[in-house]
Order: C-alpha cells, then structure tokens, then sequence
C-alpha cells in the first residue's frame, strides 16, 4: 500500500554523490532496510508537529497556517511505526519539528519509545525556548541526546534570523540540561553568507567554554520564502577558515558512524567540530536516514518529492505488515542523490518545517 502524495522524482538521500550501481539484490533482505545502492537504514527522524515558537527564514515563513491536530500522529501511532522500523534494523529514532517541546507532555512519547525493543537512542532536536521546562523531565524519560538550534550570540541577528526574540530562553535552557545531566548536547548553527560570519567565532569560543558540541550546517534550499539561492551558502571549508584563523589548526577526525553527516574536527585541546555540507560536500553516499512527518509520510530525503503514507495505513486498519511493507518500498525508491546544483534537482513541495528538521 503506497499512498505517494507528491508526483515527482524521488530525490535521493541527504547530500552526496552516487554510487556506481546497485547491489546484488536490489531492496534488501526483509530484515534491513536496504536501498538498491547498498544504504543500510538504520536512523529514523520523526517530526511531532509542525508548529514551532519561531519563524526562522531559513525554515518557514512569517505567516503560516498549521495542520489541524488531528492530522497529526498520536503518541500511539509513533510508537507502532517505530517498533516496526526497529524490527526492521532501525536504532535510533531523533525527535524533531516544527518544535517538538510544543507537542504536550512530550517525555511520554520518549518514554514510549525508549521501551522499543531494537531502539538503542532516542534524541531530540528543538530551538531551546521551551528547554528550561522540560529539560529534567526529559533526561527522566530516558531522552539520550539534545540538538539545540543555535545560530547566534547576539539578540539583534536571534531576532533577525528568528524573527522573534529568545536568546535569552535558549541559553537558560542550554544550562538547565546541563543541570539535568545531559552529557551529549550539540548545538547547530545554520551558516549564512552576509548574515552569520561574524558568529562563527563566538558561538566556537561558547560551545567550547561550556563543553557543547557545535555543528555548522550549510543553508539548504528548504525554506519557504524561496530565498535560497548558491550565493548565500557559506560552505563548511569557509567557515573551517574563519575558525582556524582565530584559533588554530583543526585535525580531521574519523568517525565512529559511518553513516553521520558531519565531517568532525578537533582542535588541540581536544574539542570538537562539525560540519554538515549538504550543498558543497554531499553524504547520499553514506545517508541512513528516513524520515516519518508530522501528519503521517515516510520520506526517504529531506528532498524528496514522494511521500509513503502510513497515516491512512495505520487509521485505515493496516497491519504491522502493512507499515512495513510501505517503510520498505519507501526505502526501495531512494535516489542516489539529492542532485543539488544539478539539471536535474527539483525543490520539494514542503518547507523545513513540514518535514522535519
């Protein structure tokens, strides 16, 4: 049962470049979801809302109409398809928006997923405003990791980028998790030319000062204005630059998943950095993710053009079988890459936020 909502091709996995062919094989075994380029997945993003505190330009207009709630998934519902995906090879699940800490009593849902035979991480990707509240209760929950969208230091570009203010919000929810005993907090920063230069250097010096972990992203061509265009993209090498001639030489580091898409760094003293280059440094080759919307989709990019719908699988009397026959063909229909910069990359119909950051 494949509900495929948008027409189109479908893009292929986050950044990257081909492979020479597909395996032996083509989809897989029945017990991994295996691409026909030899992508094993094992890394499922889910989206609990499309709402968010914020309007970042690089994710969603100023005004926006949201879903009804009851297009939404349950709790419930999230739970079922992703003990499907663990039997099916999936490890970890990261919770995302919109901005999740919006969805009401969200560490139920982690507990829920935590208790997922198979499921060996549940993380969480939010703007940090509503952080301070739900820090303690979250690390309670059994919540593994925290990825905290943070862009700037100074208030004037927080409300530039965000139009709305909150710095204030973000970094007092930044201290509560460390007082609630999260170890592993990244922080990620979108980098933008004419917008984000003079931030890399201070967000490094905070992030290294306070113990974070920092990732640069590239600007990708997600948001909803259709402001995007390769003139505004800050690439990951320019902004390695900019860091390295403030603080010294960054040494590649290899990493322990091959599957990541940041290329790590570190610098003397051992702190680390990433950098996630989706436009000037691709990872399709190596992508392991998929992604389940707010309303119900599985998708197999970020730029994807085709959807899977498991809403109407699960509302429509569908069987585990079913979900994971559709999980499958979503995972049989992966490109080999996105094609960013190519003749042949089509935008996807849905901003960052209805998809899921």
């Amino acid at each position: 049962m494949t509900g495929h909502v948008h027409a189109g091709h479908g893009a292929g996995a986050e950044g990257g470049h081909p492979r020479p062919g597909p395996l032996p094989g083509g989809a897989g075994d029945g017990r991994r979801l295996v691409d026909g380029f030899g992508r094993v997945h094992t890394d499922l993003r889910v989206s609990v809302t499309d709402r968010c505190t914020l309007r970042c330009t690089y994710c969603m207009p100023a005004e926006v109409v949201f879903r009804d709630r009851e297009e939404l998934l349950t709790y419930e519902e999230i739970a079922r398809v992703a003990a499907v995906a663990a039997g099916l090879g999936v490890r970890s699940i990261r919770l995302t928006g919109g901005e999740p800490l919006v969805r009401r009593d969200l560490a139920a849902l982690v507990r829920q997923l935590v208790a997922v035979p198979g499921i060996e991480e549940v993380a969480l990707t939010t703007n940090g405003l509503d952080l301070a509240a739900h820090a303690a209760g979250l690390r309670a929950a059994g919540l593994s990791r925290l990825n905290v969208s943070l862009d700037t230091l100074r208030e004037d570009v927080f409300e530039t980028i965000a139009r709305r203010r909150g710095l204030d919000r973000v970094l007092a929810g930044l201290a509560a998790a460390k007082r609630a005993g999260f170890a592993a907090i990244r922080i990620n920063a979108v980098s933008i030319r004419g917008l984000t230069e003079d931030e890399i250097v201070p967000l490094a010096r905070f992030c290294r000062r306070e113990g974070f972990e920092l990732r640069f992203i590239e600007f990708m061509p997600l948001d909803a204005d259709g402001a995007w265009n390769p003139e505004r993209v800050l690439s990951g090498a320019e902004v390695r630059a900019i860091l390295e001639r403030d603080a010294g030489p960054l040494t590649a580091e290899r990493s322990a998943d091959p599957g990541q898409p940041a290329r790590d760094y570190r610098w003397p003293d051992g702190t680390r950095v990433g950098f996630i280059d989706p436009v000037t440094q691709p990872f399709c080759d190596r992508c392991d993710r998929l992604r389940l919307t707010a309303d119900g989709q599985f998708r197999n990019c970020l730029f994807s053009t085709t959807e899977w719908d498991v809403r109407g699988v699960l509302r429509g009397g569908g069987t585990d079988d079913e979900i994971a026959a559709l999980l499958r063909s979503c995972v049989a229909a992966k490109a080999a890459a996105h094609g960013i910069g190519t003749p042949a990359f089509a935008r996807p119909a849905r901003a960052m936020y209805e998809i899921g950051g």
